[in-house]
Protein backbone atom coordinates (compact mmCIF):
# COMPACT_ATOMS: atom_id res chain seq x y z
CA UNK A 1 0.00 0.00 0.00
CA UNK A 2 2.69 2.46 0.48
CA UNK A 3 4.44 1.43 -2.23
CA UNK A 4 1.41 2.54 -4.08
CA UNK A 5 0.84 5.68 -2.30
CA UNK A 6 4.63 6.64 -3.14
CA UNK A 7 3.96 5.95 -6.83
CA UNK A 8 1.29 7.83 -6.92
CA UNK A 9 2.72 10.78 -5.14
CA UNK A 10 5.85 10.18 -7.42
CA UNK A 11 3.82 11.13 -10.46
CA UNK A 12 1.71 13.59 -9.50
CA UNK A 13 5.13 15.98 -8.64
CA UNK A 14 6.96 14.42 -11.64
CA UNK A 15 4.00 14.47 -14.39
CA UNK A 16 4.55 18.47 -14.59
CA UNK A 17 7.81 18.14 -15.56
CA UNK A 18 6.87 15.78 -18.46
CA UNK A 19 3.81 18.14 -20.16
CA UNK A 20 4.09 18.93 -23.22
CA UNK A 21 3.97 22.76 -24.16
CA UNK A 22 0.97 22.99 -26.24
CA UNK A 23 1.23 25.63 -29.39
CA UNK A 24 -1.31 26.41 -31.70
CA UNK A 25 -0.21 27.16 -35.31
CA UNK A 26 -2.81 28.41 -38.23
CA UNK A 27 -1.45 27.59 -41.34
CA UNK A 28 -1.93 29.81 -44.65
CA UNK A 29 -4.39 27.81 -46.66
CA UNK A 30 -5.41 24.01 -46.51
CA UNK A 31 -2.72 21.65 -46.20
CA UNK A 32 -0.38 21.30 -48.90
CA UNK A 33 3.48 20.74 -49.92
CA UNK A 34 4.34 24.32 -49.22
CA UNK A 35 3.75 22.71 -45.34
CA UNK A 36 5.78 19.99 -45.39
CA UNK A 37 8.36 20.67 -42.62
CA UNK A 38 5.41 21.11 -40.56
CA UNK A 39 3.78 18.19 -40.92
CA UNK A 40 7.01 15.96 -41.04
CA UNK A 41 7.96 17.28 -37.96
CA UNK A 42 4.63 16.16 -36.82
CA UNK A 43 4.44 12.67 -38.11
CA UNK A 44 8.51 12.16 -37.39
CA UNK A 45 7.90 13.31 -33.73
CA UNK A 46 10.36 16.11 -34.07
CA UNK A 47 8.23 18.07 -32.12
CA UNK A 48 7.49 16.03 -29.46
CA UNK A 49 11.26 15.57 -28.90
CA UNK A 50 11.39 19.43 -28.15
CA UNK A 51 8.50 18.98 -25.64
CA UNK A 52 6.29 20.30 -27.69
CA UNK A 53 2.02 19.70 -28.66
CA UNK A 54 1.45 21.18 -32.08
CA UNK A 55 -2.27 21.87 -33.10
CA UNK A 56 -2.09 22.82 -36.75
CA UNK A 57 -5.12 24.31 -38.17
CA UNK A 58 -6.19 24.96 -41.49
CA UNK A 59 -7.93 28.68 -41.53
CA UNK A 60 -11.54 29.04 -43.23
CA UNK A 61 -10.37 32.39 -44.37
CA UNK A 62 -6.42 32.74 -45.32
CA UNK A 63 -6.62 36.62 -44.24
CA UNK A 64 -7.68 35.62 -40.46
CA UNK A 65 -4.28 33.43 -39.60
CA UNK A 66 -2.13 36.75 -38.82
CA UNK A 67 -5.13 38.52 -37.01
CA UNK A 68 -5.84 35.59 -34.78
CA UNK A 69 -2.07 35.88 -33.49
CA UNK A 70 -2.26 39.40 -32.99
CA UNK A 71 -5.43 38.98 -31.05
CA UNK A 72 -3.62 36.22 -28.98
CA UNK A 73 -5.96 33.13 -30.57
CA UNK A 74 -3.36 31.52 -31.95
CA UNK A 75 0.82 30.78 -31.00
CA UNK A 76 2.01 31.23 -34.33
CA UNK A 77 0.90 31.77 -37.85
CA UNK A 78 2.21 30.92 -41.84
CA UNK A 79 2.27 33.87 -43.58
CA UNK A 80 3.62 35.94 -45.85
CA UNK A 81 6.80 38.14 -45.78
CA UNK A 82 4.72 41.23 -48.38
CA UNK A 83 1.62 41.10 -46.31
CA UNK A 84 3.38 41.08 -42.84
CA UNK A 85 4.79 44.03 -43.72
CA UNK A 86 1.91 45.84 -44.35
CA UNK A 87 0.39 44.27 -41.74
CA UNK A 88 2.93 45.98 -39.30
CA UNK A 89 2.53 49.39 -40.97
CA UNK A 90 -1.21 49.06 -40.13
CA UNK A 91 -0.71 48.56 -36.25
CA UNK A 92 -1.13 44.61 -36.10
CA UNK A 93 1.55 43.55 -33.15
CA UNK A 94 3.44 41.18 -35.38
CA UNK A 95 7.41 40.07 -36.32
CA UNK A 96 8.45 37.28 -38.02
CA UNK A 97 10.32 34.79 -36.53
CA UNK A 98 11.29 32.16 -38.82
CA UNK A 99 11.21 31.17 -42.64
CA UNK A 100 9.45 28.09 -43.67
CA UNK A 101 9.73 28.64 -47.76
CA UNK A 102 12.78 30.96 -48.12
CA UNK A 103 12.79 32.18 -51.88
CA UNK A 104 9.37 33.90 -53.41
CA UNK A 105 6.67 31.65 -55.00
CA UNK A 106 4.58 34.53 -56.73
CA UNK A 107 5.17 34.55 -60.61
CA UNK A 108 3.37 36.53 -63.39
CA UNK A 109 1.81 33.46 -65.36
CA UNK A 110 0.63 33.25 -68.60
CA UNK A 111 -0.06 30.53 -71.35
CA UNK A 112 3.18 28.91 -72.54
CA UNK A 113 1.99 29.15 -76.26
CA UNK A 114 0.17 32.53 -76.43
CA UNK A 115 0.83 36.34 -77.12
CA UNK A 116 2.73 36.99 -73.90
CA UNK A 117 6.41 36.81 -75.27
CA UNK A 118 7.92 39.47 -72.28
CA UNK A 119 5.52 41.65 -69.82
CA UNK A 120 6.07 44.22 -72.47
CA UNK A 121 3.44 42.23 -74.32
CA UNK A 122 1.14 43.30 -71.98
CA UNK A 123 0.42 46.50 -73.14
CA UNK A 124 -3.81 46.97 -73.64
CA UNK A 125 -4.04 43.09 -72.33
CA UNK A 126 -6.12 41.99 -68.80
CA UNK A 127 -4.18 40.94 -66.12
CA UNK A 128 -5.77 39.01 -62.92
CA UNK A 129 -5.28 39.41 -59.47
CA UNK A 130 -6.34 38.19 -55.94
CA UNK A 131 -4.96 40.61 -53.29
CA UNK A 132 -5.35 44.40 -54.04
CA UNK A 133 -2.24 46.79 -52.89
CA UNK A 134 0.72 43.97 -52.99
CA UNK A 135 0.15 42.36 -55.71
CA UNK A 136 -0.60 45.71 -57.89
CA UNK A 137 2.70 46.76 -56.53
CA UNK A 138 4.36 43.47 -57.53
CA UNK A 139 2.84 43.87 -61.29
CA UNK A 140 3.71 47.98 -61.35
CA UNK A 141 7.12 46.93 -60.81
CA UNK A 142 7.56 44.55 -63.03
CA UNK A 143 5.76 46.01 -65.72
CA UNK A 144 8.02 49.37 -65.26
CA UNK A 145 10.97 47.13 -65.48
CA UNK A 146 9.34 46.47 -69.00
CA UNK A 147 9.09 50.50 -69.71
CA UNK A 148 4.94 49.90 -69.02
CA UNK A 149 2.70 51.16 -66.17
CA UNK A 150 0.00 49.62 -64.45
CA UNK A 151 -2.35 52.52 -66.77
CA UNK A 152 -1.15 50.48 -69.65
CA UNK A 153 -3.26 47.32 -68.75
CA UNK A 154 -6.22 46.42 -67.33
CA UNK A 155 -6.73 44.55 -64.02
CA UNK A 156 -9.28 42.09 -62.77
CA UNK A 157 -10.14 40.63 -59.81
CA UNK A 158 -10.29 37.26 -60.08
CA UNK A 159 -10.47 35.80 -56.49
CA UNK A 160 -7.84 32.93 -56.50
CA UNK A 161 -8.99 31.56 -59.53
CA UNK A 162 -5.73 31.70 -61.01
CA UNK A 163 -4.94 29.10 -63.70
CA UNK A 164 -8.84 28.32 -64.85
CA UNK A 165 -8.93 32.30 -65.24
CA UNK A 166 -6.06 32.54 -67.76
CA UNK A 167 -7.07 28.83 -69.43
CA UNK A 168 -10.51 29.99 -69.67
CA UNK A 169 -9.36 33.12 -71.41
CA UNK A 170 -10.55 35.38 -69.40
CA UNK A 171 -7.56 37.39 -68.89
CA UNK A 172 -4.02 37.12 -70.36
CA UNK A 173 -1.87 36.69 -67.11
CA UNK A 174 -2.37 36.59 -64.08
CA UNK A 175 -0.26 38.02 -60.81
CA UNK A 176 0.06 35.69 -57.64
CA UNK A 177 -0.21 32.39 -58.72
CA UNK A 178 2.08 30.18 -57.31
CA UNK A 179 4.87 28.49 -59.27
CA UNK A 180 5.18 25.34 -57.51
CA UNK A 181 1.08 24.37 -57.87
CA UNK A 182 -0.24 27.00 -61.11
CA UNK A 183 2.02 25.73 -63.42
CA UNK A 184 2.04 22.09 -62.84
CA UNK A 185 -1.97 22.18 -62.68
CA UNK A 186 -1.57 23.49 -66.05
CA UNK A 187 0.31 20.83 -67.09
CA UNK A 188 -1.84 18.37 -65.84
CA UNK A 189 -4.79 19.83 -67.58
CA UNK A 190 -2.80 19.72 -71.00
CA UNK A 191 -2.66 23.52 -70.95
CA UNK A 192 1.08 24.46 -70.06
CA UNK A 193 1.98 27.90 -68.30
CA UNK A 194 5.21 30.22 -68.21
CA UNK A 195 6.29 31.93 -65.63
CA UNK A 196 8.07 35.29 -65.03
CA UNK A 197 9.60 35.25 -61.66
CA UNK A 198 9.05 38.19 -60.07
CA UNK A 199 12.70 38.28 -58.63
CA UNK A 200 14.08 38.40 -62.10
CA UNK A 201 11.56 41.04 -63.10
CA UNK A 202 12.61 43.77 -60.47
CA UNK A 203 11.36 42.63 -57.21
CA UNK A 204 13.96 42.12 -54.62
CA UNK A 205 13.92 38.90 -53.00
CA UNK A 206 12.00 37.88 -50.46
CA UNK A 207 10.46 35.01 -47.97
CA UNK A 208 7.83 34.27 -49.47
CA UNK A 209 6.35 31.65 -46.49
CA UNK A 210 7.44 33.06 -43.00
CA UNK A 211 6.08 31.97 -39.23
CA UNK A 212 4.71 34.57 -37.13
CA UNK A 213 4.34 35.28 -33.75
CA UNK A 214 2.82 38.34 -31.75
CA UNK A 215 5.20 40.62 -30.78
CA UNK A 216 4.20 41.34 -27.16
CA UNK A 217 3.19 37.82 -25.80
CA UNK A 218 5.58 35.43 -27.76
CA UNK A 219 6.82 32.63 -25.69
CA UNK A 220 10.81 32.70 -27.36
CA UNK A 221 11.58 29.96 -26.06
CA UNK A 222 8.95 27.69 -27.54
CA UNK A 223 9.64 29.43 -30.85
CA UNK A 224 13.05 28.17 -30.64
CA UNK A 225 12.27 24.95 -29.70
CA UNK A 226 9.30 24.48 -32.63
CA UNK A 227 12.18 26.24 -35.22
CA UNK A 228 14.48 23.24 -34.28
CA UNK A 229 12.35 20.65 -34.57
CA UNK A 230 10.72 22.05 -38.70
CA UNK A 231 14.74 22.51 -39.20
CA UNK A 232 15.58 18.66 -38.25
CA UNK A 233 12.21 17.85 -40.75
CA UNK A 234 13.31 19.49 -43.33
CA UNK A 235 17.30 18.08 -43.57
CA UNK A 236 14.87 14.74 -43.30
CA UNK A 237 12.86 16.00 -46.65
CA UNK A 238 16.00 17.32 -48.06
CA UNK A 239 18.14 13.76 -47.34
CA UNK A 240 14.93 11.31 -48.02
CA UNK A 241 12.86 13.52 -50.77
CA UNK A 242 10.79 9.97 -51.36
CA UNK A 243 10.34 8.95 -47.96
CA UNK A 244 9.32 12.00 -46.64
CA UNK A 245 6.69 12.78 -49.77
CA UNK A 246 5.37 9.05 -48.67
CA UNK A 247 4.81 10.26 -45.07
CA UNK A 248 3.53 13.30 -46.07
CA UNK A 249 1.08 11.99 -48.66
CA UNK A 250 -0.17 9.66 -46.16
CA UNK A 251 -1.83 11.74 -43.73
CA UNK A 252 -4.77 12.50 -45.66
CA UNK A 253 -5.67 10.66 -49.09
CA UNK A 254 -6.60 13.81 -50.82
CA UNK A 255 -2.96 14.63 -51.02
CA UNK A 256 -1.75 11.74 -52.43
CA UNK A 257 -2.30 12.95 -56.17
CA UNK A 258 -0.29 14.00 -59.43
CA UNK A 259 -1.04 17.91 -58.59
CA UNK A 260 0.73 17.74 -54.90
CA UNK A 261 3.38 15.18 -55.61
CA UNK A 262 4.83 17.36 -58.66
CA UNK A 263 4.42 20.49 -56.31
CA UNK A 264 6.38 18.75 -53.33
CA UNK A 265 9.17 17.99 -56.04
CA UNK A 266 9.23 21.26 -56.91
CA UNK A 267 9.03 22.92 -53.35
CA UNK A 268 11.21 21.13 -52.21
CA UNK A 269 14.80 22.80 -52.85
CA UNK A 270 12.86 26.01 -51.55
CA UNK A 271 12.27 25.45 -47.91
CA UNK A 272 14.78 27.07 -45.75
CA UNK A 273 17.50 25.01 -44.24
CA UNK A 274 18.15 27.48 -41.16
CA UNK A 275 14.06 28.09 -40.80
CA UNK A 276 15.22 30.63 -37.72
CA UNK A 277 18.26 32.58 -39.35
CA UNK A 278 17.06 36.06 -40.59
CA UNK A 279 18.48 38.26 -43.76
CA UNK A 280 18.40 41.64 -42.12
CA UNK A 281 19.06 43.02 -45.78
CA UNK A 282 16.31 41.26 -47.06
CA UNK A 283 13.84 43.14 -45.12
CA UNK A 284 15.10 46.28 -45.27
CA UNK A 285 15.06 46.06 -49.07
CA UNK A 286 11.56 44.93 -49.32
CA UNK A 287 10.72 48.35 -46.53
CA UNK A 288 12.09 50.46 -49.13
CA UNK A 289 10.26 48.82 -51.99
CA UNK A 290 7.10 49.25 -50.43
CA UNK A 291 7.68 52.83 -49.60
CA UNK A 292 8.86 53.29 -53.32
CA UNK A 293 5.69 51.85 -54.28
CA UNK A 294 3.40 54.16 -52.16
CA UNK A 295 2.60 51.56 -50.05
CA UNK A 296 3.54 52.79 -46.72
CA UNK A 297 4.55 55.99 -45.35
CA UNK A 298 8.44 55.45 -44.56
CA UNK A 299 10.50 52.07 -43.51
CA UNK A 300 10.30 50.97 -40.52
CA UNK A 301 13.49 49.63 -38.88
CA UNK A 302 14.24 45.86 -39.34
CA UNK A 303 13.83 44.63 -35.71
CA UNK A 304 10.08 46.25 -35.82
CA UNK A 305 9.80 43.35 -38.30
CA UNK A 306 11.98 40.34 -37.91
CA UNK A 307 13.57 39.14 -35.12
CA UNK A 308 16.23 35.92 -35.30
CA UNK A 309 15.13 34.39 -31.56
CA UNK A 310 18.35 32.26 -31.36
CA UNK A 311 20.18 35.42 -31.46
CA UNK A 312 21.81 36.24 -28.05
Amino acid sequence: MKSVILAGLLSLITAPLYAQDQVTLMLDWFVNPDHGPVIIAQEKGYFAEQNLEVQVIAPADPSAPPKMVAAGQADLAISYQPQLHLQIHEGLPLQRVGTLVATPLNCLLVLDDGPIATPADLKGRKVGYSVGGIEEAMLGQILKTHGLSLDDVELINVNWSMSPSLMSGQVDAVIGAFRNFELNQMDIEGVPGRCFYVEEEGLPPYDELIYVANRDTMDVDMIRRFLAATEKATQYIINHPVESWEVFAATAPELNDALNSAAWTDTLPRFALRPAAMDAGRYARFETFLHDAGLIDAPFAVDAIAIDVTAP
